[in-house]
């Protein structure tokens, strides 16, 4: 979905990022990466975390064009909040989260780039950690623990919620967990380069100011993003100056893939009515059409949703999305042979999607072949160890393997990931303790759980 330059290729500015990780030890990158774990887990327990492949995807896809022009190594991950509010955050060792309100409200790919390099910015210029309180005894873990202080305050009711909040506000501001202006102004300053080199349009971070400028009467929780990052009229009007320097980026007026991420995003977040997206469809508006059957889905109606479905397909284009709410539709039916037919095509032909893998996994546990859902799925948790959708559906496959004689001792072994990514860490020790006393005669196996007890309990006593 990025967009090409349209600038000739000898007008391209040099940039000039500032090279932090170089002098970083090796400790310090443990330790970042270790905070940023612990709130990964933190985050999955305690906010409405959306677990949806396809929404993952095409957001994770945006932030590697991105973190491409960074020397960031493999980043914890995206987490995708369902929060209307727009807002973004990034956490020591690489863990970014995005509101769903942040894609709702933006116009196009571009903003939403624009935030994620501004967020990129901050961690590859390790912005927290050279922040006054950095690596002082245990300074930056506090900011940590304050940071998920301040989010599950947002979840609490009442009076007693705002009170929370505004606690954690004055602990946020005390311990400097919003940057300095200067900070500000680099991870703008950087982050424009990174979205620029990506293939972005620099104009839209400007754009995107402006939009939240104008939201800031709306309350919300902290870590809100103006006011984490304060938004002055000075640097709004600086990030315009600085995107009208750079070479014109030729921008599409019309961005239907992006239309499809929005109208989605609004449906699995309650965002959207009904009468709304009836109102697209009836236009002929394949992104709408989507959405509405996606809307019908999640409602359970599956006869509206395949009909609304019917007419999208029949302006006959390729579509992932698509492929996907059908095999749902035939899911929510018990009609497995249909959703495997519906599916499988795309999901060999595309091995790396990894929406269509989990899909095709999750039709093949319903039609108890658990050895081939297991060889679809392993890669993707082999590739990203955090992935709670992959070690959920490989514990499925697990559960229903009657031929495997450790298939009690696999079922304990991925219920624990999935637990322990989820935040539930002393759950997933007890699930693998269990798993400890069940194994006999595999010492291979016995040990690969014995290393993993210990990894967890190590990890479970860094407490934030």
């Amino acid at each position: 979905m990025a967009l090409t330059h349209s600038a000739n290729v000898n007008s391209t500015p040099q940039f000039n990022v500032p090279e932090i990780g170089s002098g970083v030890g090796l400790i310090d990158q443990q330790k970042e990466k270790m905070i940023g774990e612990k709130v990964f887990r933190e985050v999955q327990k305690q906010m409405p975390v959306l677990q949806n492949p396809w929404l993952e995807d095409q957001l994770v896809s945006v932030f590697s064009h991105i973190l491409s022009q960074t020397q960031l190594g493999q980043p914890i991950g995206l987490v995708i909040i369902n929060d209307p509010q727009i807002n973004a955050f990034a956490v020591p060792g690489g863990l970014f989260a995005i509101n769903t309100g942040m894609v709702t409200s933006a116009r196009n790919m571009d903003e939403v780039a624009g935030v994620m390099a501004h967020e990129v910015a901050h961690v590859s210029q390790r912005h927290y950690s050279r922040s006054q309180e950095a690596f002082k005894g245990q300074g930056l873990l506090t900011l940590a623990g304050l940071l998920v202080g301040a989010l599950v305050a947002s979840q609490a009711d009442g009076d007693v919620g705002t009170a929370v909040m505004l606690g954690s506000q004055a602990a946020l501001m005390d311990k400097q967990l919003n940057y300095s202006r200067n900070q500000e102004r680099e991870a703008d300053r950087i982050g424009m380069q990174y979205m620029y080199t990506a293939g972005y349009n620099p104009q839209s971070m400007a754009d995107f100011f402006e939009v939240m400028h104008r939201e800031t009467s709306k309350v919300s929780f902290l870590p809100d993003f103006w006011l984490t990052h304060p938004l002055s009229t000075e640097r709004m009007s600086e990030a315009r100056l600085r995107a009208n320097q750079l070479p014109r980026v030729k921008t599409n007026l019309r961005d239907e893939d992006f239309e499809i991420l929005k109208l989605y995003s609004m449906v699995v977040s309650n965002q959207a009515t009904e009468q709304q997206l009836q109102i697209l469809a009836n236009r002929k508006s394949f992104s709408g059409q989507l959405a509405l059957s996606a809307f019908y889905l999640k409602q359970g109606d599956y006869v509206l949703a395949q009909q609304v479905l019917d007419q999208a397909k029949v302006q006959q284009r390729l579509n992932n999305l698509l492929l996907l709410i059908q095999a749902d539709i035939y899911l929510g039916q018990n009609k497995t042979d249909e959703a495997y037919k519906a599916i499988q095509s795309a999901a060999r032909i595309m091995p790396e999607n990894r929406a269509l893998a989990f899909k095709l996994a999750e039709v093949l546990i319903r039609q108890k072949q658990p050895a081939q859902a297991l060889n679809l799925i392993q890669r993707f948790s082999n590739k990203n160890p955090r992935d709670i959708n992959a070690w959920r559906l490989m514990q499925q496959a697990a559960n229903i393997d009657q031929q495997s004689p450790f298939r009690t001792v696999n079922v304990l072994r991925y219920r624990a990931e999935v637990e322990y990514w989820a935040g539930w860490e002393e759950n997933a020790i007890k699930s693998l303790l269990h798993a400890q006393r069940l194994i006999k005669n595999n010492e291979v196996l016995s040990e690969k759980i014995k290393m993993r007890i210990n990894e967890m309990q190590k990890e479970r006593q860094f407490r934030i």
